[in-house]
């Protein structure tokens, strides 16, 4: 390898939006996310299926197979 070329690869610290924060290895000291596995709607079972003004039944109505 050449010397000097390549960045320093050492520990660094990833902070979530939610105030999660953990360490890893990077060539970056610190990094920021908007979200992460521990506040992540599908990760934690807090997701919501809405079904706004009826869009599903609309769909369903619209793509439905006609019967003879």
């Amino acid at each position: 390898m050449k010397k000097e070329i390549h960045p320093q690869y050492g520990d660094a610290k990833i902070i979530c939006a939610c105030g999660h924060v953990w360490e890893t290895r990077s060539t970056r000291k610190e990094t920021k996310v908007g979200i992460c596995a521990h506040c992540h709607p599908f990760f934690t079972g807090k997701q919501k299926f809405i079904d706004t003004a009826g869009r599903v039944e609309r769909f369903r109505q619209r793509y439905a197979k006609k019967t003879a």
